[in-house]
């Protein structure tokens, strides 16, 4: 990445947040899951997520109310709050994601719906969360942080709100489970996402 590095404040990271063998209950699960592409002005992405808790709409940038977080994930829950320094239960949305090989996610900053603190658990393989960001004069600044498989990562602060953040397409199969806060103060209509392409 061309830039000048700058690591984001904000950005936390820990490995081994579950073990091989929860890791490995979880992707169990993850299989007999019913997937939907992400679809952005009538786009189909490569990539497939479930939503528990809430939903978003990327071309209305509306949430609404889904099925519950199931009990499975709630342990996982529990690790990443702790991570994140916040109540689990403050973690309202769990969105499951696949990333077939050749899926990545384009530059975005997570939607305003959405609360300060996203954590993001990575499984099934390794992957890097880029960032970049303009500083004053236009000069760009960019950071990589590399997501070994059953790690986290905490995006709050300024990595949260300031820095965009993608993640290059895949060579093997991936999953991720993000969870998110609702951010209160926000209406559902102005909820948008700056997520720059489907992929």
């Amino acid at each position: 990445m061309r830039g000048v590095p700058e690591q984001p404040a904000g950005l936390r990271y820990q490995e081994d947040l579950v073990t091989a063998g929860e890791e490995a209950e979880l992707l169990s699960r993850f299989a007999g899951l019913g997937m939907e592409p992400v679809v952005m002005h009538g786009v189909a992405s490569r990539r497939q997520v479930r939503h528990f808790g809430l939903t978003y709409d990327f071309d209305s940038w509306a949430t609404a109310s889904a099925e519950p977080i199931p009990d499975y994930l709630l342990q996982l829950r529990a690790a990443a709050a702790l991570v994140a320094r916040t109540e689990p239960t403050a973690l309202v949305e769990a969105l499951v994601t696949r990333y077939p090989p050749g899926a990545g996610i384009g530059w975005h900053r997570d939607a305003s719906a959405f609360g300060p603190v996203v954590v993001g658990v990575s499984l099934a393989a390794d992957s890097v969360l880029r960032f970049q960001r303009r500083a004053v004069g236009g000069e760009r600044r960019v950071f990589e942080q590399p997501l070994a498989r059953r790690s986290a990562y905490v995006l709050a602060g300024a990595a949260r709100s300031v820095w965009q953040h993608s993640i290059p397409a895949v060579t093997q199969e991936r999953w991720s489970v993000t969870f998110r806060q609702l951010r209160r103060s926000s209406s559902r209509s102005s909820a948008r996402t700056s997520e720059s392409s489907p992929q």
